[in-house]
């Protein structure tokens, strides 16, 4: 417990008095300094929040959350009534792929096939969304759907024709020779990721395997999840649904990128770290200063019978206060920097005609935020833990001060 008379000479020792300037300024840095290494953490952790939520919406409103790809007999459609199934799926849609080359007068270039029916496509989110160009949403046997990047790369249209190559042949006389046909591009589609918009082609299921020569043995089950964030969970009943198949998530296509993105979150924070750390270092300075300077104060307290443990408590709580007003100062500063992040850029932009979020590199419009809670109460526990670490030496040394020295020459 903290008596009164303790919690009293801590906030008077708080007080700056004139003859305490320089003291008044290392507390000022102290509180400063940690604000700001929390402000910054937090920050840092949204917006790395913002950019992985933002990939993983993008990434799963192109790809089937789970791919069901038969070894060798084709997905049997007696699992499709499993009530497990059904509670977790929100689409189930057949799919094909190969790859081809597109030829056009001005280059050739490899794209990815990707074949859907025509009740299928417009299923697709996709082709929900605002991006999508086109009135008909339906792939029919000689039309395709092509990125938005893809367009602007061999400069084609809504309504061009374009020639394609398929990577199977054709038997003929003077031996095997590979597949071209013409489509008709009848809409464009927008991903927001480059490597997506600018190497993949939608088409009809059927012309597709008539093209590459592909069975429909070969085709896949897609499937859409209600709830595509919990992924590892729902792919386990998938796998005991389809047990001769393989079966593979979203997560398990791009786990390199995410795995990247969690080590460099990692990473960050531990450097990050080190500027509470340091900051930190600033209340050691000032609290023995701070004991040098009552040295005269801490000798009438002992001799007046004031306890050790008393002294302790007392520049414990000094070093405390002083570095959990600060870690608050700077989750008030970091949060709200966090909310209005894209607004604070547009204003930086405008003023210093400054483009310090290129959409053309990022691939996003605005600049993502996600405050997460429980990132922001493992910082204040570091912070606040950290400070209350380095108050503990101060205090105790201030403990140890002889009154009857201190008082011999006052």
């Amino acid at each position: 417990m903290i008596s009164t008379l303790e919690k009293e000479i801590t906030f008077r020792f708080l007080k700056a008095r004139k003859k305490d300037g320089f003291l008044n300024v290392i507390s000022i840095f102290s509180f400063i300094g940690i604000g700001l290494g929390v402000a910054v953490l937090i920050i840092v952790m949204s917006v790395m929040n913002g950019f992985r939520t933002e990939l993983i919406n993008k990434i799963v409103g192109f790809n089937a959350h789970i791919t069901v790809s038969p070894y060798d007999k084709t997905v049997d459609f007696k699992n499709f009534q499993n009530k497990n199934l059904d509670k977790i799926s929100e689409n189930l849609i057949f799919s094909n792929s190969s790859e081809a080359i597109i030829i056009s007068e001005q280059n050739s270039k490899g794209v990815f096939l990707r074949g859907y029916l025509e009740k299928d496509f417009s299923k697709l989110d996709l082709i929900k969304n605002n991006n999508f160009v086109g009135k008909n949403k339906i792939i029919g046997k000689n039309s395709i759907s092509i990125g938005k990047e893809l367009s602007f790369n061999l400069n084609l249209d809504i309504g061009d024709n374009i020639t394609i190559m398929s990577s199977s042949g054709v038997d003929t006389i003077i031996g095997s020779l590979p597949k071209q046909k013409t489509f008709t591009v009848t809409s464009i589609f927008e991903s927001g990721l480059v490597d997506f918009d600018n190497n993949i082609i939608f088409l009809n299921l059927e012309t597709l395997e008539e093209f590459s020569n592909l069975s429909k043995n070969d085709r896949n089950l897609e499937i859409y999840l209600k709830n595509p964030q919990n992924i590892e969970n729902q792919k386990i009943i998938v796998q005991k649904i389809f047990p001769d198949d393989l079966v593979v998530s979203w997560a398990d296509m791009n786990r390199s990128l995410f795995s990247a993105l969690k080590v460099e979150r990692n990473v960050m924070f531990i450097i990050l770290s080190l500027i509470i750390i340091v900051a930190a270092f600033n209340i050691i300075s000032g609290l023995t200063i701070l004991v040098k300077n009552k040295t005269k104060d801490i000798a009438i307290l002992k001799s007046i019978g004031v306890l050790n443990n008393s002294i302790i408590k007392i520049f414990f709580l000094v070093g405390t206060i002083i570095g959990t007003t600060a870690t608050l100062f700077g989750i008030l500063l970091g949060v709200a920097f966090s909310y209005y992040v894209e607004n604070i850029r547009e204003f930086i932009s405008s003023t210093f005609d400054l483009t310090l979020f290129p959409e053309e590199i990022y691939f996003l419009s605005s600049m993502p935020s996600e405050i997460n809670v429980g990132s922001i109460f493992l910082i204040s526990i570091c912070s606040i833990l950290i400070t209350i670490l380095v108050s503990i030496f101060p205090a105790l040394k201030a403990a140890k001060l002889d009154p009857v020295k201190s008082l011999k020459y006052e």
